[in-house]
Protein backbone atom coordinates (compact mmCIF):
# COMPACT_ATOMS: atom_id res chain seq x y z
CA UNK A 1 0.00 0.00 0.00
CA UNK A 2 2.03 2.68 -1.01
CA UNK A 3 -0.73 5.22 -0.31
CA UNK A 4 0.69 5.71 3.17
CA UNK A 5 4.24 7.07 2.21
CA UNK A 6 2.74 9.38 -0.38
CA UNK A 7 0.60 10.82 2.41
CA UNK A 8 3.27 10.50 4.83
CA UNK A 9 5.59 12.87 2.43
CA UNK A 10 2.57 14.91 1.71
CA UNK A 11 1.37 15.45 5.39
CA UNK A 12 5.35 16.01 5.83
CA UNK A 13 5.67 19.29 3.86
CA UNK A 14 2.20 20.13 4.82
CA UNK A 15 3.20 20.58 8.62
CA UNK A 16 6.46 21.77 7.61
CA UNK A 17 4.78 25.08 5.39
CA UNK A 18 2.36 25.34 8.23
CA UNK A 19 5.27 25.84 10.61
CA UNK A 20 5.97 29.06 8.91
CA UNK A 21 2.36 30.73 9.74
CA UNK A 22 0.14 30.99 12.99
CA UNK A 23 -1.86 28.49 12.11
CA UNK A 24 -4.38 27.54 14.43
CA UNK A 25 -6.15 24.89 12.76
CA UNK A 26 -6.65 23.15 9.34
CA UNK A 27 -9.90 22.59 8.15
CA UNK A 28 -8.94 20.92 4.80
CA UNK A 29 -6.38 20.24 2.56
CA UNK A 30 -6.75 19.67 -1.53
CA UNK A 31 -4.49 17.06 -3.02
CA UNK A 32 -4.48 16.59 -7.00
CA UNK A 33 -3.93 13.12 -7.84
CA UNK A 34 -3.51 11.91 -11.43
CA UNK A 35 -4.86 8.72 -13.10
CA UNK A 36 -1.25 7.77 -13.76
CA UNK A 37 -0.01 7.43 -10.46
CA UNK A 38 -2.97 4.83 -9.42
CA UNK A 39 -3.15 5.70 -5.89
CA UNK A 40 -6.48 5.05 -4.63
CA UNK A 41 -8.65 7.63 -3.02
CA UNK A 42 -10.29 5.51 -0.36
CA UNK A 43 -6.62 4.34 0.64
CA UNK A 44 -5.11 8.29 0.41
CA UNK A 45 -8.23 8.94 2.44
CA UNK A 46 -7.78 5.93 5.30
CA UNK A 47 -3.72 6.81 5.31
CA UNK A 48 -4.29 10.28 5.60
CA UNK A 49 -6.85 9.74 8.42
CA UNK A 50 -4.07 7.52 10.11
CA UNK A 51 -0.98 9.74 9.59
CA UNK A 52 -2.53 13.37 10.98
CA UNK A 53 -3.01 11.85 14.20
CA UNK A 54 -1.72 13.93 17.06
CA UNK A 55 -1.04 16.63 14.15
CA UNK A 56 -2.56 19.80 13.39
CA UNK A 57 -4.21 18.48 10.72
CA UNK A 58 -6.07 15.96 12.70
CA UNK A 59 -9.68 16.23 12.04
CA UNK A 60 -9.15 17.94 8.59
CA UNK A 61 -10.73 16.39 5.25
CA UNK A 62 -8.41 15.42 2.55
CA UNK A 63 -10.37 16.89 -0.73
CA UNK A 64 -9.05 14.67 -3.78
CA UNK A 65 -9.19 16.23 -6.89
CA UNK A 66 -8.74 13.80 -9.99
CA UNK A 67 -6.54 15.10 -13.12
CA UNK A 68 -6.58 12.93 -16.60
CA UNK A 69 -4.18 11.57 -18.31
CA UNK A 70 -3.65 14.21 -21.50
CA UNK A 71 -1.30 13.09 -24.46
CA UNK A 72 0.50 15.18 -26.98
CA UNK A 73 1.57 13.13 -29.96
CA UNK A 74 5.05 14.14 -31.42
CA UNK A 75 4.24 12.81 -34.73
CA UNK A 76 0.84 14.37 -35.78
CA UNK A 77 -0.05 17.25 -33.31
CA UNK A 78 -2.95 15.91 -31.33
CA UNK A 79 -3.36 17.16 -27.81
CA UNK A 80 -6.21 15.24 -25.81
CA UNK A 81 -6.90 12.25 -23.64
CA UNK A 82 -5.55 9.12 -23.49
CA UNK A 83 -7.48 5.53 -24.57
CA UNK A 84 -8.41 3.89 -21.99
CA UNK A 85 -9.19 -0.03 -22.55
CA UNK A 86 -11.19 -1.23 -19.14
CA UNK A 87 -11.81 -4.84 -18.87
CA UNK A 88 -15.69 -5.57 -17.35
CA UNK A 89 -14.57 -8.26 -15.06
CA UNK A 90 -12.32 -5.77 -13.21
CA UNK A 91 -14.78 -2.64 -12.78
CA UNK A 92 -11.75 -0.90 -11.22
CA UNK A 93 -9.30 -1.48 -12.97
CA UNK A 94 -8.54 0.34 -16.49
CA UNK A 95 -5.47 0.84 -18.66
CA UNK A 96 -4.84 4.13 -20.83
CA UNK A 97 -2.79 3.58 -23.65
CA UNK A 98 0.18 5.54 -24.03
CA UNK A 99 0.57 6.20 -28.01
CA UNK A 100 -1.49 8.09 -29.77
CA UNK A 101 -5.06 7.80 -30.15
CA UNK A 102 -5.05 9.40 -34.12
CA UNK A 103 -2.14 8.14 -35.80
CA UNK A 104 -0.42 5.62 -32.93
CA UNK A 105 2.84 7.43 -32.74
CA UNK A 106 4.81 8.30 -29.64
CA UNK A 107 3.40 10.61 -26.99
CA UNK A 108 4.52 13.28 -23.97
CA UNK A 109 2.26 12.36 -21.14
CA UNK A 110 1.15 16.07 -20.53
CA UNK A 111 -1.11 15.77 -17.84
CA UNK A 112 -1.96 12.61 -15.18
CA UNK A 113 0.69 12.57 -13.20
CA UNK A 114 0.52 14.70 -10.48
CA UNK A 115 0.44 14.29 -6.72
CA UNK A 116 0.37 17.61 -4.89
CA UNK A 117 -0.99 19.98 -2.63
CA UNK A 118 -3.23 22.21 -4.40
CA UNK A 119 -4.64 24.29 -1.74
CA UNK A 120 -5.24 24.65 2.26
CA UNK A 121 -8.65 25.77 4.17
CA UNK A 122 -7.16 27.05 7.28
CA UNK A 123 -7.87 29.66 10.47
CA UNK A 124 -4.50 31.51 11.46
CA UNK A 125 -4.60 33.36 14.80
CA UNK A 126 -4.73 37.21 15.04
Amino acid sequence: MHEVSVVTTLVDAVIRELGKYNVTKVNSIEVVIGDLTNLGEEQLKFAYEIVTRGTILEGSEMVVVHEAIELHCDSCGYDGPAKIISDPDFDTHSIPILACPECGGHVTVTSGQSCTVRSMDIEEAE
